[in-house]
């Protein structure tokens, strides 16, 4: 079962969830699943259409952001911002090890004009680095 990592108030982040994974987070009180990590990156991950199915079989909202090792576009910063704006409750995003979600939170708040020093903090106290996005977080904060 993956341990779920709390970014903030309404923010939690995971390495790759199981079905198991998903009634935790209903008892959580997730209402958003935010899924990371694009199918068939490895053999033993979960399909989302399966992480999917089941998250909305237990009432909670699902979107798929995928990010490869390639890195992060804007509509991916973009789509998050919208999915973290729409949510009623809290978010779990996860991919491999929780660290994608963790970057992909940080710029897409950033973007919105929250304070670089803030979300790196809050990444660090959940145990994630976001330094290799820092520069693209301060130069969306600054743009906001």
């Amino acid at each position: 079962m993956s341990k779920f990592r709390r970014l903030s108030d309404t923010m939690l982040a995971s390495p790759q969830l199981t079905l198991a994974d998903l009634d935790a987070a209903k008892a959580a009180g997730v209402t958003l699943v935010v899924n990371n990590r694009p199918d068939g990156e490895s053999d033993d991950q979960t399909p989302g259409t399966t992480i999917e199915g089941r998250a909305r079989a237990l009432g909670m909202d699902y979107v798929a952001i995928p990010v490869t090792h390639a890195g992060f576009s804007h509509p991916q910063v973009s789509a998050l911002a919208d999915a973290l704006e729409s949510a009623n409750g809290t978010v779990l995003a996860y991919c491999k090890s929780g660290t994608r979600s963790t970057l992909l939170w940080a710029l897409a708040l950033a973007s919105k004009g929250e304070d670089p020093d803030t979300l790196t903090d809050a990444a660090a106290a959940a145990g994630y680095d976001v330094s290799p996005v820092r520069p693209a977080m301060d130069a969306l904060a600054a743009q906001a």
